[in-house]
């Protein structure tokens, strides 16, 4: 089954005033709209078509060369995109609990460093990309990855993922990307996040 775009859920001012709802509009209906066309486009008549993203994208040197990239970037970012989508809400904030808090305490030192360790992630990002909190099979860690890439290609756990593109937050933060990445923090969803550590 082709792939398509996951309804939000939540309405797109919900997330204000950390991000507004122009931004969400756009970022949902047109930007990830179009990597799922883009995507569909690149594996339509391929034994791919109907293949899980997660499943494509632990496989990319699988696929014909001329299709590796194209899914790469496309299916990628309909991948990364449901996951960030999912991991924000409108009562979002705050610290985790429980094992997700303990471990995260206990690999970076408290949770105002590891704030600080993902802010930085984001931060260093040259041009477009994520920062994600990910679980490598042994543990917490926390990475940067370029365009739409995803840790799930490198055999990770993506946790949890901040956007730090620019059309994640130009519209309201413009050029200030470390703006966006404090404010962005008072939407995660810790619960999503809980749920996906424990699952690891």
């Amino acid at each position: 089954m082709a792939f398509s775009v996951p309804p939000l859920p939540y309405d797109f001012n919900a997330l204000e005033p950390h991000i507004d709802a122009q931004t969400m509009e756009i970022h949902h209906d047109k930007h990830h709209a179009a990597y799922v066309t883009n995507a569909n486009a690149a594996l339509e008549g391929t034994e791919w078509a109907d293949t899980p993203v997660e499943e494509i994208l632990t496989n990319l040197s699988s696929l014909p060369a001329d299709k590796q990239g194209p899914v790469r970037n496309n299916a990628g970012g309909h991948y990364n995109h449901s996951l960030f989508w999912e991991s924000m809400s409108a009562d979002g904030g705050g610290e985790p609990t429980g094992a997700l808090g303990e471990a995260i305490s206990s690999t970076f030192g408290g949770f105002s460093d590891f704030q600080a360790q993902l802010k930085a992630a984001g931060i260093g990002r040259f041009g477009s990309g994520w920062a994600w909190l990910i679980h490598d099979g042994s543990g917490l860690a926390i990475v940067s990855t370029p365009n739409q890439d995803n840790p799930i290609s490198d055999g990770k756990t993506p946790l949890l993922g901040v956007d730090v593109w620019e059309h994640a937050y130009y519209l309201k933060y413009q050029n200030r990307r470390p703006d966006y990445l404090d404010a962005w923090w008072g939407t995660v969803n810790w619960e999503k996040v809980a749920e996906r550590f424990a699952a690891v």
